[in-house]
């Protein structure tokens, strides 16, 4: 737990959602023009029974900083797939800003973009709560730019906002890396590892991520280990987690759309993460409407008051997690008098290794595999320092092996049994449909 006070308000309404024993639900939300952005914010405030935090999500054009072609897009109106912040500018935002958050409404900007310099200068600018990213977690999967200039490009945003008055929150994306199959002790030690890269550059109002997976009880796991090294080494951190729905394949039925959202839900709670990223059931076919995201987050926020009210039995795996993460942030660490420095490194020699990414800067030597209780694990760890049983699954994982993994969710909830405890998604899927919502 943080051992400094909260600074920011992003941080002061989690914290103090947190200690009213609420769940602080999220979308992932943006719209090119400034009255559908303010109308999906409104809406997202006002969302029943939620305690909620707004999110701008940035179009795929100023995620790479090419703005000219975003301010081109608002002339001709042209379909964007986010918010241009930079093309409407900080007056206008910061405009946007002003008539929807509050304290008890702070907004998040959510960009993907691996050399955020001239994002973060604008957010600065508007005004903005809090923002998400990392040097790895938006380089690899993102960008085809060399981890070394992502580092630079982002130890010099650090810089920029922690000398502000009041500084941004920021949130590592490492608990992130590729939605799926990259194995919880990579997953935990990332986010760690970023959270220190913030550190090391002034910032101490943080948060680390975890994606859900394919096991509740390894991720309880995971999430118990995150929550350690996090206890261990941010002591001087304002810092929380922030679980993320799975990322992944997504359910293509309403009911195991719910289903997996309400596992994500249970999963939150359990664990004491303060935040939540909820994914909608559109997101399997197109971008969720306004209305779509509302109803996700009064879902979500209703699974957690059940939760906390007569909690499941679900327990928590025992496979080493924590040993593996913790090994691979003092191993990495120990590479280079700076954590970026060692982060580059532990790149370049395969240290840190993640499974199936295409990045030039990534050896791309490990591979993960599903394992037939559902849980995810090391096939080959490259020349990651870790022990894995030789032959553990079987045989090399073969391309329509690797399809199979990456619909292992879906497969889960769009086909298994309703029982007793999986109705809460059905009934609500049902009375969606009653309302005509689906």
């Amino acid at each position: 737990m943080p051992q400094i006070a909260p600074r920011g308000r992003f941080s002061r309404h989690v914290r103090g959602a947190h200690a009213r024993g609420r769940l602080v639900v999220q979308p992932r939300m943006g719209f090119a023009d400034l009255a559908t952005m303010r109308e999906g914010l409104l809406g997202v405030r006002g969302a029943a029974g939620a305690t909620a935090i707004g999110t701008i999500t940035l179009d795929s054009y100023t995620r790479v900083n090419d703005h000219d072609s975003a301010r081109q897009a608002l002339r001709t109106g042209a379909e964007l797939n986010g918010f241009p912040l930079v093309a409407h500018g900080p007056e206008a935002t910061r405009e946007l800003l002003g008539s929807v958050s509050g304290p008890d409404f702070p907004v998040q900007v959510r960009h993907g973009s691996a050399l955020p310099y001239p994002l973060f200068r604008a957010m600065v600018e508007a005004g903005v709560d809090a923002t998400e990213g990392g040097p790895v977690s938006y380089c690899l999967p993102y960008s085809r730019a060399p981890i070394s200039e992502a580092v630079k490009a982002w130890a010099q945003c650090c810089e920029l906002i922690a000398v502000q008055p009041d500084p941004m929150h920021l949130e590592s994306f490492g608990g992130c890396m590729l939605g799926q199959l990259c194995p919880p002790s990579l997953l935990v030690a990332l986010s760690v590892l970023e959270a220190l890269f913030f550190r090391e550059h002034g910032l101490s109002d943080i948060s680390l991520s975890y994606a859900q997976q394919t096991h509740p009880g390894q991720d309880m796991e995971a999430i118990a280990a995150l929550r350690r090294l996090a206890g261990e080494r941010l002591a001087q951190a304002d810092w929380h987690v922030v679980l993320y729905t799975f990322m992944g394949v997504f359910p293509r039925t309403s009911v195991g759309s719910y289903r997996i959202l309400e596992e994500s839900v249970r999963l939150a709670v359990r664990t004491g993460s303060e935040r939540l990223i909820v994914k909608t059931p559109a997101e399997a076919h197109r971008i969720p409407t306004i209305t779509e995201n509302v109803d996700a987050l009064e879902f979500a926020a209703s699974i957690a008051r059940d939760e906390a009210e007569r909690p499941a039995e679900v327990v928590a795996t025992d496979s080493g997690i924590y040993e593996e993460a913790r090994l691979l942030v003092d191993s990495t660490l120990e590479m280079a008098p700076t954590v970026g420095e060692a982060l580059v490194r532990a790149f370049g020699r395969g240290h840190l290794d993640v499974p199936y990414c295409l990045h030039q800067d990534n050896a791309n030597k490990s591979r993960a595999y599903v394992d037939a209780a559902g849980m995810l694990q090391w096939a080959e760890p490259g020349r990651m320092p870790l022990r894995v049983e030789r032959g553990a699954s079987g045989r090399p994982v073969s391309a329509k092996g690797l399809l199979t993994m990456l619909g292992f969710n879906e497969r889960r909830f769009d086909r298994e049994q309703l029982t007793q405890g999986h109705l809460r998604g059905l009934q609500y899927a049902a009375a969606k449909g009653r309302r005509g919502l689906s």
